[in-house]
Formats: structure tokens, C-alpha cells, sequence
């Protein structure tokens, strides 16, 4: 299956599909075989880059509403 990303409204960002999540030394984080991840989006995570559900107590708003971006300079 392709990579799916889906940003959550008020949350994290879901990854599913086909992936590999490396760090910027480009070393890969051990998923344990998983196939759908969450990403922290608040920052308030202990957990990071994994979400581990603090934007439903620190007051993390976003829509997450898709748009374009502005065009490229």
C-alpha cells in the first residue's frame, strides 16, 4: 500500500502503508513491524517523535484542514 499521510484534527499526524522513519542521521527507528504510526504534532510528547496523547491535555488546536501551499519562489 502506498504511504498515507493524514494530519488529525487537534492531533497527531497518522502514517500508514508502505514506510521507513529515519532519524536525520538517517538511521531507522524500529516500528516492531507496525504499519500505521502517529506523529506528535504539539511537541508536548515524552515520546517523540511518537505521539503519546498530550495534545488532548496541553491545549493543542489545529484543524489540520488540507490547503495549498503558497507557490514555489
Amino acid at each position: 500500500m502506498p504511504t498515507k499521510i493524514t494530519v488529525n484534527a487537534n492531533g497527531p499526524f497518522m502514517i500508514e502503508g508502505d514506510f521507513t522513519l529515519t532519524d536525520g542521521a538517517q538511521n531507522s527507528y524500529d516500528l516492531a513491524g507496525r504499519e500505521k504510526i502517529f506523529l506528535c504534532r504539539c511537541g508536548e510528547s515524552s515520546n517523540k517523535p511518537f505521539c503519546d496523547g498530550a495534545h488532548k491535555s496541553c491545549g493543542f488546536v489545529d484543524p489540520g484542514e488540507a490547503r495549498a501551499l503558497a507557490p514555489k519562489q
